[in-house]
């Protein structure tokens, strides 16, 4: 009654009624879920898993807890849900930029995707690099890199046998040049220069004109010597 009041005198004096607040959107489920795994996937890239907690995911939110339960039954559920969709962005990713024949070619792409990702998904990447015990091995930045150097293996088998060298060792070969581009890619995380062309080209450096100059039969220099 008061307020009413109030606007009445304001009305009478020529003055503007005092303007109500806005009322809330209500999100729809979809909305409201895409919310919290956006919301869930910064806060998992700042603390990692064991440092996150649901209720500082439902105070960014402004929602209860009760909600985020509904949606994905507790923190390991959002947690697994935002670490799937990281794992195919980034495989989707890769994938997709290997689209040259030449197999030089093909390591320049894979390099330049994979640091693209880490450039435009800065906390999805940070994501997928905090390994959790809770996930199993086909849901971590691991199983994506194993996922690429299945895919890098066909190729280089390819290259060996053209080349006289032994196809069955594409699979060492294909995990090894992975595994130099994604450590390189989590250095660069941090780091960020020289800039992501730079680092993917002395990558393909590297690991091009060493293939190119493999031996047939490499020994250990040091048993020789022995």
């Amino acid at each position: 009654m008061a307020d009413e009041a109030t606007d009445g005198r304001r009305r009478a004096a020529g003055a503007p009624a005092a303007a109500k607040p806005p009322s809330r959107v209500r999100m729809s489920a979809a909305q409201r879920r895409e919310q919290l795994i956006s919301i869930g996937r910064q806060i998992f890239a700042e603390r990692g898993f064991d440092a996150t907690s649901i209720e500082e995911v439902a105070s960014r939110a402004k929602v209860s807890k009760p909600v985020i339960y509904e949606h994905f039954g507790g923190k390991e559920g959002l947690y697994a849900v935002v670490v799937d969709r990281e794992v195919r962005a980034l495989l989707d990713r890769i994938t997709t930029a290997l689209t040259a024949g030449h197999p030089r070619e093909l390591l320049e792409q894979a390099a330049l995707a994979l640091l693209t990702y880490i450039e435009e998904e800065t906390s999805g990447f940070r994501v997928l690099v905090r390994e959790s015990p809770l996930m199993a091995a086909t849901g971590n930045f691991s199983s994506v890199m194993n996922d690429v150097g299945h895919q890098v293996e066909h190729i280089l088998a390819a290259e060996f046998s053209t080349r006289g060298y032994d196809p069955k060792l594409a699979e060492l070969y294909s995990q090894a040049l992975v595994g130099m581009v994604a450590l390189t890619g989590r250095w660069w995380l941090e780091v960020r220069k020289p800039r992501k062309e730079t680092v993917a080209a002395h990558l393909v450096n590297l690991s091009w004109n060493g293939l190119s100059h493999l031996e047939a039969k490499p020994g250990l220099i040091t048993r020789k010597r022995a």
